[in-house]
C-alpha cells in the first residue's frame, strides 16, 4: 500500500510530519506524489484558528468520501479528538506523547508491508528541538496542545543533524513553539545548541525559528554571536502580536512595545543587515481604534522585512474566548489597513536590495521561477532553472513587496 503525509501549520508540524513520513516508510509502505494516489493518509492536522479547524474538519470528510484509511496526528488530534472521532469512529488518532509509537500503532491498525524503504533526504531539513512554551497566552490553543516546555536531548538533536548533512541537506530549520527558550528546562541554551551544530564541516544554511521577545532577549547577544558565522541566516522572526501595551497586556505576552523595539535595536546594532520577520493579531477582544492606530504606527517604525497579518480568532477553551469580541465588520477594516501600511513598508525596506550582489542558496521552486535565499534570508527569484541546494551570486533588479527579482551573475 501507499501512503501520503498531508500535513498543515507551523514548522514544527512540517518537521514532524517528515518523521511520520519516514516512520511509514521504516514499514514498508511506499510513499505516494499525493493523497489521491495514496492508500492510507496521515492527516497531520493544525487547529491554530477557526478557519484552519473547520478546513481540518471538511478535508477528513473529504478523504473518508474517497474511501482513503486515514490516520489523524497533529494538534487536532490532540486537543479535539473528539470532532475527529465523530467523524472517524474506527481510525487511529495519534497524540504527540505517542509518536514514539506510531509505528507500532500503525503497523497494529493496517499491518506492515515487508522491507524498510529508505526515503531520499532532499536538499533542505526541518529540525524540531523543543515541544511546548513556557508561555501562557490567553488567546493559544497551540499551549493546551503542546504543553509546557520539553526540549530535547542535545546529543539526540546532534546525532539527527548529523543525518541531514550525511545525506545532503544544505538548509536545516531549527524549529519549535519558542525556539530561544530551548534549554531553560534543562540547563543548557539555544546558542550552546547552535553552537555544537556549527563545529560540523560544511557549506550549508540554518535557520532559527520562531522566537518570542521575552525569551530571545535572554540570548540575543549568543545569537548575535552565531550570526558572526556566514552558515547562520541572519534572521529572527519575532511576533510582537500588537502596538499597544493594553492589547499585549490581555494577550499575556510578557513585553512591552518598547521592551520589544529595545531587542529589535539591539539586534540590528550588532547585525546591521538582519531580516527581522514578526507577526500581529488584528482585532484581539477590547482594541480600540488607539490601540489599531498604535500597530499601525508601529509598523511603519519597526521597518520588518515581513509582517504576518492575523484576524484574531477566538479558540475554544482559552481566556481570549470569553472576552468581548470585536466587531468583524470593524476587525475587517483594521485588517485590510495593517496590510496595506505593511505592504507599502516592505516595498520600501526591498527597495534597498536593489541593484546588490548576494551569495545565495537555491531552496524551492517557485510560479515565476527557483526562489534563492540570499544570507539574510530574503527571497529572491530568478527566472533560471537552478538545482536546489546549490549556492550562487545573484543581483537584485525589481523589488516587490513580499519578495524580490533578480539576476544570476
Amino acid at each position: 500500500m501507499r501512503y501520503f503525509v498531508e500535513t498543515y501549520g507551523c514548522t514544527m508540524n512540517f518537521g514532524e510530519g517528515r518523521q511520520l513520513s519516514e516512520d511509514m516508510a521504516s514499514l514498508g509502505y511506499e510513499p505516494a506524489d499525493s493523497a489521491d494516489d495514496a492508500d492510507i493518509v496521515v492527516l497531520n492536522t493544525c487547529t491554530v484558528v477557526e478557519t484552519t479547524e473547520k478546513r481540518m474538519l471538511s478535508r477528513i470528510s473529504e478523504l473518508k468520501r474517497q474511501g482513503k484509511r486515514i490516520v489523524v496526528t497533529g494538534c487536532m488530534a490532540q486537543v479535539q479528538p473528539k470532532r475527529i472521532r465523530i467523524r472517524l469512529p474506527d481510525s487511529p488518532i495519534v497524540r504527540f506523547e505517542e509518536y514514539g509509537r506510531f509505528r507500532d500503532i500503525v503497523s497494529e491498525s493496517f499491518g506492515c508491508q515487508g522491507s524498510p524503504i529508505v526515503l531520499e533526504t532532499g536538499t533542505d531539513a526541518i529540525l524540531p528541538i523543543a515541544q511546548g512554551c513556557l508561555g501562557r497566552c490567553s488567546y493559544c490553543i497551540t499551549k493546551f496542545a503542546r504543553g509546557d516546555l520539553r526540549s530535547y536531548p542535545a546529543d539526540d538533536l546532534l546525532r539527527r543533524y548529523d543525518s541531514f548533512l550525511a545525506g545532503g541537506a544544505r538548509e536545516i530549520l531549527i524549529t519549535a513553539q519558542d525556539t530561544s527558550s530551548y534549554g531553560r528546562d534543562t540547563g543548557t541554551d539555544l546558542p550552546a545548541l547552535i553552537r555544537s551544530m556549527l563545529e560540523r564541516e560544511g557549506d550549508y544554511r540554518i535557520r532559527l525559528g520562531m522566537t518570542n521577545p521575552d525569551s530571545l532577549a535572554r540570548v540575543s547577544q549568543g545569537i548575535l554571536e552565531l550570526m558572526d558565522d556566514e552558515r547562520m541566516y541572519r534572521f529572527v522572526h519575532i511576533p510582537v502580536q500588537s502596538g499597544s501595551d493594553a492589547v499585549l497586556g490581555r494577550m499575556r505576552r510578557r513585553y512591552t512595545v518598547s521592551q520589544f523595539m529595545e531587542l529589535v535595536d539591539e539586534l540590528r546594532s550588532g547585525c546591521p543587515d538582519i531580516s527581522i520577520a514578526t507577526d500581529m493579531i488584528c482585532g484581539f477582544p477590547g482594541e480600540t481604534d488607539e490601540d489599531h492606530a498604535k500597530s499601525v504606527e508601529l509598523i511603519r517604525e519597526l521597518r520588518a522585512d515581513t509582517v504576518n497579518i492575523t484576524r484574531f480568532s477566538a479558540r475554544p477553551g482559552t481566556d481570549a474566548a470569553s472576552m468581548e469580541p470585536v466587531h468583524g465588520r470593524i476587525s475587517a477594516e483594521r485588517s485590510a489597513e495593517l496590510t496595506r501600511v505593511k505592504n507599502e513598508t516592505e516595498l520600501d525596506v526591498n527597495s534597498a536590495m536593489v541593484g546588490r550582489r548576494y551569495r545565495a542558496l537555491a531552496t524551492e521552486r517557485g510560479k515565476e521561477g527557483t526562489i534563492v535565499r540570499t544570507g539574510n534570508y530574503r527571497p529572491v527569484v530568478i527566472r533560471d532553472e537552478v538545482p536546489l541546494g546549490t549556492f550562487l551570486d545573484v543581483e537584485v533588479t525589481e523589488n516587490r513587496p513580499t519578495y524580490l527579482l533578480g539576476r544570476t551573475v
